[in-house]
């Protein structure tokens, strides 16, 4: 992935963006169990329990810091971010309807002794940054974890702002 804040020349919308950086999403995940990955109430786009998974299988399975290094827990935040804009994507139809980035959710599960929450978190935000542009920079929240849905190392949660 490029340098998510490298200049830019324009403003080149999310869909191009993704095309020119050759970034693909994967398929919309689907819940596992009885709820919604996405709910639009007036002008936001709740994502949430958006997990590290690849073809409806985990792609990582365990704690930072114990069965995984921060480079996985990065791995694993930048494809469960893939995975909250494939199903924006699905839910809106563009990614070009957002009109702004307003809060990341990252919950890591973490050995009791790992403190690099902060750099694993950055794959998503700077994924987010990538497609959307700087000037949609999110809030975050980074919170660590015993243990996470079916041992999986990462879990996303997103607000966008979009445009009605």
């Amino acid at each position: 992935m490029n340098n998510p804040r490298s200049s830019r020349t324009g403003q080149a919308s999310a869909e191009q963006r993704l095309h020119d950086d050759n970034i693909e999403l994967p398929p919309v995940p689907t819940p596992v169990g009885p709820y919604v990955e996405v709910v639009q109430t007036g002008n936001l786009l709740f994502l949430s329990g958006i997990l590290p998974v690849a073809g409806g299988k985990p792609a990582y399975l365990g704690r930072l810091g114990a069965e995984l290094t921060v480079e996985d827990g990065r791995k694993a935040a930048a494809l469960a971010c893939l995975n909250v804009l494939s199903a924006a994507r699905h839910h809106l139809g563009s990614l070009d309807k957002v009109s702004r980035v307003v809060r990341l959710g990252v919950s890591i599960a973490t050995d009791g002794d790992f403190r690099e929450h902060p750099s694993v978190a950055d794959a998503a935000s700077e994924l987010l940054v990538q497609i959307f542009g700087e000037e949609k920079l999110s809030t975050r929240i980074v919170l660590g974890m015993a243990s996470l849905p079916f041992g999986m190392p990462i879990e996303l949660e997103v607000i966008f702002e979009i445009i009605p």
